[in-house]
């Protein structure tokens, strides 16, 4: 029975590990919308407003999503305008408005000098591309935006670019941009304009199409949430680009934002006074399309309707979407640690802005909060040693009541009394620690300070599983985990060190849990392994002092 509980403790201490990151990655915030929130998952049109049989000239709206580049025609004379702002170099088509190209200058999409900014769009004429505007089939998708400049020129730190369309039916269609030479948020205004005779309706709606934001990611990327996500009726939706292959979702009501996200980046939009109440998506992994539809509206002759929209492509910063407003920051989702992850991120940029080094900011939070937790830690610790101490005396007793099963706990638990030991001691520090843990976890995992920040010597990217490269590949390797096996070996160090009350053949189990932990480890971004070899060297510390110290006395009567 003891074997098999030293088994059952490695398999355990594996899965903690490893099978948090497939499970709890799903955690926290449903997948699917609360509250008033409806969902929609059959293969329906993703049109929400119907048309009334009382008005005449009625236009009908778009029936389903739509694949813009099967339907637009390129006209000949369409301009791609540059757009230069201090954050990113932005490219808006005149043919369908729509936006090219959006690659920022303080993130590269690898980690070298000479890799270029990343394009948070991502995509080419065969996809299409995001910010397509249609008003039902009266203002289809695709229209040759003509703009009287073709350039955006700053004044006071605010650029704008103003593009007009004619749809042939009477509707004119005039965008505007409005760029901000220091934010990533972009404003779009659509007024659609009915210069005919007669009243027309349509729906407003506005596309998005969306490819994955890298090519290559690290082994990670494959646990971590990519897909469309909103924030609707106060709540975070998120719903994984894998799970739309069995159909299009539709999701209503009050919708703060609504985008595609990543573990790093995020393509939002924000629909403003009431500019859309449904977000709808379908597609695949490497594809998806969604879209933000409004209510149904009717122009009367000589009348305008005008939707605004605020536009963010950038990078998920928690006080960068915090300033931004309308909610954003909430993309950020840590899960169910959320009130602990937040504050253990704002600690890790605290430190950084006196350090100016991700690492040595790591090393300080580690720090702090071993600090924190070693009064509890320094006292089970200390029962642990006691317990390992009476082991002797316990033995004896299950030897001379081994017929007497009643009497034997009686008589440990009378020698737990006498010397003062809690059985139980060794364990609670380790499970107040469990939730900090898992915060600083999705904080290291999830943070894109650490994309790309380099520490020392061989690790260059604190995101990214850490190898020594020697000039030769080593199979599954590439180049050699230092920091891991450094990890390895201290976590032995730190074992052999811990008293247990093992049995010889448990101990010999439990001296795999080092081995196994460290190929877990292998392709865990370098920022987790240097915390956890960081608190290994502490608690190694602590438990030199402790073994020092620790004398086990009966207790006064």
């Amino acid at each position: 029975m003891d074997t098999y509980r030293a088994f059952l403790a490695v398999i355990i201490s594996f899965v903690i590990l490893l099978g948090y990151q497939y499970f709890f990655v799903g955690f926290g915030p449903k997948e699917q919308p609360v509250g008033t929130a409806e969902v929609s998952g059959e293969q329906q049109p993703i049109q929400t407003a119907s048309q009334p049989a009382a008005q005449p000239s009625v236009v009908a709206p778009a029936p389903a999503v739509q694949a813009p580049a099967q339907q637009v025609v390129v006209n000949p004379d369409a301009r791609d305008i540059q757009v230069e702002t201090d954050l990113f170099t932005a490219v808006v088509s005149e043919n369908g408005g729509v936006l090219k190209s959006m690659r920022l200058k303080n993130y590269r999409e690898e980690n070298g000098a000479d890799s270029p900014g990343m394009d948070l769009v991502n995509s080419d004429d065969t996809k299409g591309f995001p910010l397509n505007f249609s008003w039902g089939s009266a203002v289809p998708q695709g229209l040759y935006f003509k703009s009287e400049t073709g350039t955006v020129e700053f004044r006071e730190g605010k650029g704008n670019l103003t593009m007009v369309a004619d749809a042939g039916n009477g509707l004119k269609v005039v965008r505007t941009y409005t760029f901000l030479k220091d934010s990533y948020l972009v404003g779009l205004n659509v007024a659609v304009q009915n210069m005919s005779e007669q009243p027309l309706q349509g729906t407003p709606q506005i596309y998005q199409v969306n490819t994955p934001f890298s090519k290559t990611g690290s082994p990670a990327d494959r646990f971590l949430f990519r897909g469309p996500s909103s924030y609707i009726n106060g709540e975070l939706n998120e719903i994984k680009a894998k799970d739309l292959e069995d159909g299009p979702q539709t999701l209503q009501g009050a919708i703060e934002w609504a985008g595609y996200g990543g573990n790093y980046f995020i393509r939002a939009i924000v629909p403003l006074e009431n500019a859309a109440t449904s977000y709808s998506m379908e597609g695949t992994e490497d594809l998806t399309r969604t879209m933000l539809a409004g209510s149904l509206d009717t122009l009367q002759p000589g009348t305008e309707k005008t939707y605004q929209y605020q536009i963010l492509y950038g990078p998920k910063k928690v006080t960068m979407l915090r300033d931004a407003g309308y909610n954003l920051e909430r993309s950020v989702n840590f899960g169910w640690f959320d009130v602990i992850a937040r504050p253990t991120l704002w600690l890790l940029n605290f430190f950084y802005s006196y350090v100016g080094n991700y690492g040595i900011a790591i090393i300080l939070v580690t720090c702090m909060f071993k600090a924190l937790f070693w009064p509890i830690t320094q006292k089970g610790m200390k029962s642990m040693r006691n317990m390992q101490k009476l082991q002797p005396k316990m033995v004896k007793i299950k030897e001379k009541y081994k017929d007497d099963p009643t009497k034997m706990n009686q008589e440990v638990m009378g020698l737990y009394k006498t010397y003062k030991v809690n059985p139980l001691g060794g364990c609670l520090p380790m499970v107040l620690q469990i939730p900090v843990f898992f915060a600083l976890y999705k904080v290291l995992l999830q943070s894109i300070e650490l994309r790309h920040a380099p520490f020392m010597l061989w690790i260059n990217d604190l995101s990214a599983p850490d190898r020594l490269w020697i000039g030769i590949d080593i199979p599954y390797l590439g180049g050699i985990p230092v920091l891991t096996l450094m990890m390895g070996a201290s976590m032995w160090l730190q074992q052999k060190m811990t008293p247990t009350t093992a049995d010889p053949a448990q101990a010999k189990i439990l001296q795999f849990l080092p081995v196994i932990f460290t190929f877990m480890f292998l392709n865990f971004a370098s920022g987790l392994v240097l915390y956890w070899f960081i608190n290994n060297l502490l608690s190694i510390l602590q438990q030199q002092l402790i073994n020092r110290d620790v004398k086990v006395k009966p207790a006064k009567a």
